[in-house]
Protein backbone atom coordinates (compact mmCIF):
# COMPACT_ATOMS: atom_id res chain seq x y z
CA UNK A 1 0.00 0.00 0.00
CA UNK A 2 2.88 2.36 0.76
CA UNK A 3 4.32 1.85 -2.72
CA UNK A 4 0.90 2.56 -4.26
CA UNK A 5 0.49 5.82 -2.32
CA UNK A 6 4.01 6.91 -3.18
CA UNK A 7 3.37 6.23 -6.88
CA UNK A 8 0.10 8.19 -6.82
CA UNK A 9 1.90 11.15 -5.24
CA UNK A 10 4.63 10.91 -7.90
CA UNK A 11 1.93 10.84 -10.59
CA UNK A 12 0.43 14.04 -9.15
CA UNK A 13 3.93 15.56 -9.20
CA UNK A 14 4.31 14.62 -12.90
CA UNK A 15 7.49 12.64 -12.17
CA UNK A 16 8.77 11.17 -15.48
CA UNK A 17 10.84 8.53 -13.68
CA UNK A 18 7.58 7.02 -12.36
CA UNK A 19 6.48 6.21 -15.91
CA UNK A 20 9.82 4.64 -16.83
CA UNK A 21 9.50 2.54 -13.65
CA UNK A 22 5.93 1.50 -14.51
CA UNK A 23 6.94 0.61 -18.06
CA UNK A 24 9.29 -2.02 -16.68
CA UNK A 25 7.12 -3.18 -13.73
CA UNK A 26 4.66 -5.72 -15.11
CA UNK A 27 3.25 -6.23 -11.60
CA UNK A 28 1.92 -2.65 -11.43
CA UNK A 29 -1.06 -3.25 -13.72
CA UNK A 30 -3.48 -3.78 -10.82
CA UNK A 31 -2.26 -0.59 -9.15
CA UNK A 32 -2.76 1.35 -12.38
CA UNK A 33 -6.26 -0.09 -12.67
CA UNK A 34 -7.02 1.01 -9.12
CA UNK A 35 -5.95 4.57 -9.96
CA UNK A 36 -8.27 4.60 -12.98
CA UNK A 37 -11.20 3.32 -10.90
CA UNK A 38 -10.54 5.83 -8.11
CA UNK A 39 -10.36 8.69 -10.61
CA UNK A 40 -13.56 7.50 -12.31
CA UNK A 41 -15.44 7.20 -9.01
CA UNK A 42 -14.18 10.68 -8.07
CA UNK A 43 -15.56 11.98 -11.37
CA UNK A 44 -18.87 10.28 -10.63
CA UNK A 45 -19.11 11.75 -7.14
CA UNK A 46 -18.10 15.12 -8.52
CA UNK A 47 -21.00 14.86 -10.95
CA UNK A 48 -23.61 14.52 -8.18
CA UNK A 49 -24.48 18.23 -8.25
CA UNK A 50 -25.21 18.02 -11.96
CA UNK A 51 -27.15 14.78 -11.95
CA UNK A 52 -27.83 13.45 -8.46
CA UNK A 53 -27.33 9.72 -7.86
CA UNK A 54 -27.84 9.00 -11.54
CA UNK A 55 -25.09 11.54 -12.24
CA UNK A 56 -22.70 9.57 -10.02
CA UNK A 57 -23.30 6.36 -11.96
CA UNK A 58 -23.21 8.06 -15.36
CA UNK A 59 -20.16 10.16 -14.46
CA UNK A 60 -18.26 7.10 -13.24
CA UNK A 61 -19.20 5.03 -16.29
CA UNK A 62 -18.32 7.80 -18.75
CA UNK A 63 -15.00 8.45 -16.99
CA UNK A 64 -14.06 4.75 -17.20
CA UNK A 65 -15.17 4.43 -20.79
CA UNK A 66 -13.49 7.68 -21.76
CA UNK A 67 -10.22 6.69 -20.15
CA UNK A 68 -10.14 3.28 -21.84
CA UNK A 69 -11.01 4.70 -25.24
CA UNK A 70 -8.33 7.38 -24.85
CA UNK A 71 -5.75 4.80 -23.75
CA UNK A 72 -6.55 2.54 -26.68
CA UNK A 73 -6.46 5.44 -29.13
CA UNK A 74 -3.11 6.60 -27.75
CA UNK A 75 -1.75 3.09 -28.21
CA UNK A 76 -3.03 2.82 -31.78
CA UNK A 77 -1.92 6.32 -32.77
CA UNK A 78 1.45 6.01 -31.04
CA UNK A 79 2.31 2.62 -32.51
CA UNK A 80 0.72 2.74 -35.96
CA UNK A 81 0.69 6.38 -37.02
CA UNK A 82 3.12 8.49 -35.01
CA UNK A 83 5.61 5.96 -33.70
CA UNK A 84 9.31 6.44 -34.15
CA UNK A 85 11.55 3.76 -35.61
CA UNK A 86 12.41 2.43 -32.13
CA UNK A 87 8.83 2.57 -30.74
CA UNK A 88 8.03 -0.84 -29.25
CA UNK A 89 5.56 -0.25 -26.40
CA UNK A 90 2.85 -2.81 -25.74
CA UNK A 91 -0.78 -2.12 -24.91
CA UNK A 92 -0.12 -3.36 -21.34
CA UNK A 93 2.73 -0.85 -20.89
CA UNK A 94 0.51 1.97 -22.04
CA UNK A 95 -2.34 0.87 -19.75
CA UNK A 96 0.03 0.94 -16.77
CA UNK A 97 1.53 4.32 -17.53
CA UNK A 98 -1.74 5.98 -18.55
CA UNK A 99 -3.45 4.43 -15.54
CA UNK A 100 -1.23 6.36 -13.18
CA UNK A 101 -1.42 9.44 -15.39
CA UNK A 102 -5.14 9.57 -14.57
CA UNK A 103 -4.34 10.23 -10.87
CA UNK A 104 -5.05 13.99 -11.12
CA UNK A 105 -8.59 12.97 -12.09
CA UNK A 106 -9.14 12.15 -8.43
CA UNK A 107 -9.49 15.90 -7.89
CA UNK A 108 -12.81 15.76 -9.74
CA UNK A 109 -14.43 14.60 -6.50
CA UNK A 110 -14.40 18.29 -5.52
CA UNK A 111 -16.87 18.96 -8.33
CA UNK A 112 -19.72 17.90 -6.02
CA UNK A 113 -19.71 21.58 -5.04
CA UNK A 114 -21.54 23.12 -8.00
CA UNK A 115 -19.48 26.31 -7.80
CA UNK A 116 -16.29 24.26 -8.20
CA UNK A 117 -17.55 21.81 -10.84
CA UNK A 118 -16.23 23.60 -13.93
CA UNK A 119 -12.91 24.89 -12.52
CA UNK A 120 -12.09 21.55 -10.87
CA UNK A 121 -12.88 19.57 -14.02
CA UNK A 122 -10.89 21.99 -16.15
CA UNK A 123 -7.89 21.83 -13.80
CA UNK A 124 -8.05 18.03 -13.53
CA UNK A 125 -8.42 17.67 -17.30
CA UNK A 126 -5.39 19.83 -18.05
CA UNK A 127 -3.33 18.16 -15.32
CA UNK A 128 -4.27 14.71 -16.64
CA UNK A 129 -3.41 15.73 -20.20
CA UNK A 130 0.06 16.87 -19.10
CA UNK A 131 0.52 13.61 -17.14
CA UNK A 132 -0.65 11.61 -20.16
CA UNK A 133 1.88 13.36 -22.39
CA UNK A 134 4.68 12.50 -19.96
CA UNK A 135 3.42 8.91 -19.68
CA UNK A 136 3.17 8.48 -23.46
CA UNK A 137 6.61 9.95 -24.04
CA UNK A 138 8.11 7.52 -21.51
CA UNK A 139 6.08 4.49 -22.63
CA UNK A 140 6.97 4.95 -26.29
CA UNK A 141 10.47 6.30 -25.57
CA UNK A 142 9.82 9.25 -27.87
CA UNK A 143 12.86 11.45 -28.26
CA UNK A 144 10.85 14.66 -27.73
CA UNK A 145 7.54 15.50 -26.08
CA UNK A 146 6.07 16.85 -29.36
CA UNK A 147 5.18 13.42 -30.67
CA UNK A 148 3.61 12.50 -27.32
CA UNK A 149 1.59 15.73 -27.39
CA UNK A 150 0.35 14.88 -30.89
CA UNK A 151 -0.61 11.35 -29.78
CA UNK A 152 -2.47 12.54 -26.67
CA UNK A 153 -4.26 15.49 -28.24
CA UNK A 154 -5.32 13.47 -31.28
CA UNK A 155 -6.51 10.66 -29.03
CA UNK A 156 -8.44 13.07 -26.81
CA UNK A 157 -10.15 14.80 -29.74
CA UNK A 158 -11.26 11.46 -31.19
CA UNK A 159 -12.37 10.25 -27.74
CA UNK A 160 -14.47 13.36 -27.13
CA UNK A 161 -16.08 13.03 -30.57
CA UNK A 162 -16.89 9.37 -29.92
CA UNK A 163 -18.45 10.14 -26.53
CA UNK A 164 -20.49 12.99 -28.02
CA UNK A 165 -21.69 10.61 -30.73
CA UNK A 166 -22.71 8.08 -28.05
CA UNK A 167 -24.60 10.78 -26.14
CA UNK A 168 -26.42 11.87 -29.30
CA UNK A 169 -27.26 8.28 -30.25
CA UNK A 170 -28.53 7.63 -26.70
CA UNK A 171 -30.92 10.55 -27.09
CA UNK A 172 -29.05 13.04 -24.91
CA UNK A 173 -29.31 16.76 -25.47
Amino acid sequence: MEQFQERVIRAFKLDPTLYRELKADETSTDQAGAVVVLAAVAAGIGNVAAGGLQGIALGTLLALLGWYVWAYLCYAIGTHFLGEEHTRATHAVLLRTLGFASAPGMLRILGFNQALFIPVNLLAGIWMLVAMVIAVQQAFAFSTPWRAIAVCVTGQVIQVLLILLLVVLAGGD
